[in-house]
């Protein structure tokens, strides 16, 4: 394992994670008005969706309860900011990468900040049911969940590839996240209290956050370039 701050193996600079933010800027920024203007394809897909999972989280009360323990537990947001932060203490105290501890920190705050006032200024209900089998607060739109798993394990995985993990860790890393990311997306709109495009607008929002976060520090800090 290598210090960012050597140049690891697999520290890259900012041009990948540029394109993947170019890539996902338009269609986070198009749902996002979508929403907002109440599109009403839009919004007829996501209520077909929500009322079929609706039916099936009634008809189905175990897998609803571990659904519920999945994301109030597992994969809730605080689960994903104590990860963060217990990465954060290892760089710190293992490695002194106080820069890089710092970056993980700003962009877990600044992707809550920007995920609350994206869901006061829209100000989306959340789906309404005669029959609920979960409860949530504040508004819909963006998915605070789906925008948090999105977020933290994208930042554990590239903190995991700039410090050289294995082969084998990275690929279970990595099988890891993404169940955790499209997971969480399926117990919120599972047990009601998202429509999909929430999910889907925590999703790309938080790996926005991500990629402007890779880019940012690649610019700040570039790797070093051997001679």
């Amino acid at each position: 394992m290598h210090s960012p701050v050597d140049s690891p193996p697999h520290a890259t600079g900012p041009g990948i994670a540029a394109r993947v933010a170019m890539a996902l800027a338009p269609p986070t920024v198009l749902l996002l008005v979508l929403v907002a203007a109440s599109w009403d394809p839009l919004m007829a897909l996501d209520g077909d969706i929500a009322r079929t999972t609706h039916r099936w989280a009634v008809d189905e009360p175990a897998l609803t309860r571990t659904f519920r323990v999945l994301t109030d537990w597992v994969w809730d947001p605080w689960t994903m900011r104590a990860l963060i932060a217990v990465t954060v203490l290892w760089l710190v105290l293992h490695h002194g990468a106080w820069w890089l501890a710092v970056w993980l920190t700003a962009t877990c705050l600044l992707a809550g900040l920007l995920s609350q006032g994206i869901k006061a200024a829209v100000d989306r209900e959340r789906p309404v049911w005669a029959d609920p089998v979960d409860s949530a607060h504040f508004a819909a739109f963006p998915s605070g969940h789906a925008m948090t798993a999105a977020v933290a394990c994208g930042l554990l995985l590239w903190v995991m590839r700039l410090y050289g993990a294995g082969r084998v860790l990275w690929r279970v890393a990595l099988a890891v996240a993404v169940v955790s990311v499209v997971g969480v997306g399926f117990t919120r709109i599972w047990l009601g209290v998202h429509w999909s495009s929430d999910v889907l607008g925590g999703w790309l929002l938080g790996a926005l956050a991500v990629a402007l976060a890779m880019v940012s520090y690649a610019r700040r800090f570039p790797p070093a370039r051997s001679t």
